[in-house]
């Protein structure tokens, strides 16, 4: 009779300590961490300023003072577990810098990528995902031609 409470007790705490084993250990909907690798200066548009908005009218005249320059805009590659992502800050006219080489957590949602620095400040930012790489095809596609003569 005393040597019940002993086993039952041992085989409760077998399944206490097994049960976050089993669980899998990563929230399904929970955020995602991923590394800031590099930031680009790439070209997203050009600015106009001048008078061709005003038509033929202008131009017969003889006026068609056009100044343009290339506008560029940051772009971040973030590197997760799976995936690389080239993404852009969707308010152009006040882009935040993020930190290179830091570690942030992300949450896709929408057509919006929520980028949060970890140790940083705790203000999440809207970015636009530029294009999406699964992280091991490169290496695969460059190790099937190295073997293939």
């Amino acid at each position: 009779m005393k040597l019940k409470a002993p086993i039952v007790l041992a085989i409760a705490s077998v399944f206490l300590a097994a049960a976050p084993l089993y669980a899998g250990g990563k929230k399904k909907n929970g955020p995602e961490r991923a590394m800031l690798e590099k930031m680009e200066a790439v070209p997203c548009g050009a600015k106009q300023k001048g008078l061709s908005g005003l038509g033929s009218f202008w131009a017969s005249v003889g006026i068609t003072d056009v100044h343009s320059n290339e506008k560029l805009c940051p772009q971040y590659l973030l590197r997760s577990d799976e995936m690389d992502y080239q993404i852009r800050p969707m308010d152009l006219k006040h882009p935040e810098v993020l930190p290179i080489g830091q570690e942030v957590v992300f949450k896709i949602k929408k057509d919006r990528m929520l980028v949060k620095v970890a140790d940083g400040d705790k203000k999440t930012h809207p970015y636009e995902v530029v294009s999406m790489e699964p992280t091991n095809s490169g290496s695969q596609n460059t190790s099937m031609r190295t073997n293939n003569p």
